[in-house]
């Protein structure tokens, strides 16, 4: 019998370490050898009877032939739950799941925690002799997960995101309250309060924003240093601590920086403010950054990879503030077209280079531009990072 893994990604290439696998990719046209001794194939060369185990990578498309074929499907959250003996925090949602999970690390650490998951560290990579695992845990993941169970579930605000891949909303939210339906008692959920009435084992606690959280947790909000969007992530984690050790640490957490790419504001050679917000990948997170900067006049490039998302929501909220838009990517036209519907001035620019340009003529000092894009980057570019780091780039070429 054989052990398999689907797509050759930084989560399978890590597992792939162990040596002993074979690895199908749609990328693989020929058998070969990686440097462990795993196997590379063809995805036509699997053989559903001859595998005892299969781990995708987390996003690997879950109507993909091989998924489909596969009769041992599991994630490596599954795999690797037995092979350590730390407490398990997972936390999910559908923004702020990294920065909640390197707050809660950074509070943690001194407990001796370790960090992975969806935040960039493969579960391969971590300590399996680690007090506690702190997991970003994405939709994917618990798409596939099917024995692996937190001791700790935080999950933050859900709204629509990756809908293309999961077929729709409800099937979004239904895999996120996934793991709930597996908790033991003793274990503890932290849920928004539509979701109340979720069945579990669990122990249960909502809130239903940011004062509730506070409380849950017996602190004072004015003590913490964050703003919104940050302050839930603060407050999520500052929570996580006091279930496990009944203290919070806030003035521990106030020396917490906030990493690059989210809400990252920087000024040009002539003064004027821009704000790098690529990781803004779902229209939540770009309603929040347009909040944030509401008593300013605001140009705002918008679009992207919508990933099958109705951006009517975005539009909705947004159109309350009367920012200006330029529309960048693949959904160039929807923009334009939901600029007109909602009677938003709309600069058509396809380009973020262009976008930049175009505001740059326009912005005064007291007005801001903000990449917020809605959308993710892969329609233009390798990652979000990767968008953020030519945008920064852009207003940076820009002359006095």
């Amino acid at each position: 019998m054989s052990k398999s893994l689907f797509g050759y990604g930084l989560t399978t290439k890590a597992i792939a370490t162990s040596g002993g696998w074979e690895i199908f990719d749609d990328k693989f046209k020929e058998y070969k050898k990686d440097e462990f001794g795993n196997s590379l194939l063809p995805i036509n060369k699997f053989d559903a009877q001859k595998s005892e185990l299969e781990i995708p990578s987390p996003s690997f498309p879950r109507k993909h032939p091989l998924t489909i074929a596969a009769k041992n499907l599991i994630s490596e959250y599954d795999y690797f739950s037995p092979k350590t003996n730390a407490f398990k925090i997972w936390i999910s949602g559908t923004n702020g799941k990294t920065t909640t999970t390197k707050m809660t690390q950074f509070l943690l650490k001194k407990y001796g925690s370790d960090m992975g998951g969806n935040v960039g560290i493969p579960l391969a990579n971590l300590d399996l002799n680690a007090k506690i695992w702190v997991l970003e845990t994405s939709s994917f993941t618990l798409h596939y997960t099917n024995y692996a169970v937190p001791g700790i579930y935080a999950l933050l605000p859900i709204t629509p995101d990756h809908l293309s891949w999961h077929g729709s909303m409800a099937e979004y939210e239904k895999t996120k309250l996934k793991p709930l339906a597996k908790m033991h008692e003793g274990d503890v959920a932290i849920l928004p309060e539509k979701y109340v009435n979720t069945k579990s084992a669990a122990k249960i606690l909502t809130y239903k924003n940011e004062e509730d959280l506070a409380k849950l947790t017996g602190i004072s909000i004015k003590n913490v240093n964050f703003k919104v969007p940050f302050l839930m992530d603060a407050l999520m984690a500052l929570l996580i601590e006091k279930i496990m050790f009944d203290k919070a640490d806030v003035d521990i957490l106030n020396n917490f920086v906030i990493e690059g790419n989210k809400l990252e504001e920087f000024y040009d050679t002539r003064g004027r403010i821009w704000v790098n917000d690529t990781k803004a990948t779902n229209i939540d997170a770009a309603i929040w950054a347009v909040r944030r900067y509401k008593e300013k006049k605001i140009h705002l490039i918008s679009g992207g990879d919508d990933k099958g998302v109705d951006l009517h929501p975005l539009f909705e909220e947004i159109a309350k503030f009367n920012p200006e838009i330029y529309a960048i990517g693949s959904n160039t036209d929807k923009i334009v077209t939901l600029c007109e519907e909602f009677n938003l001035k709309c600069t058509r620019c396809e380009i973020l280079t262009k976008a930049v340009d175009e505001i740059s003529k326009n912005l005064l000092k007291d007005e801001v531009a903000l990449l917020s894009p809605a959308c993710a980057s892969l329609d233009q570019f390798s990652s979000y990072a990767e968008r953020g780091k030519i945008f920064k780039e852009a207003v940076n070429k820009i002359l006095k």
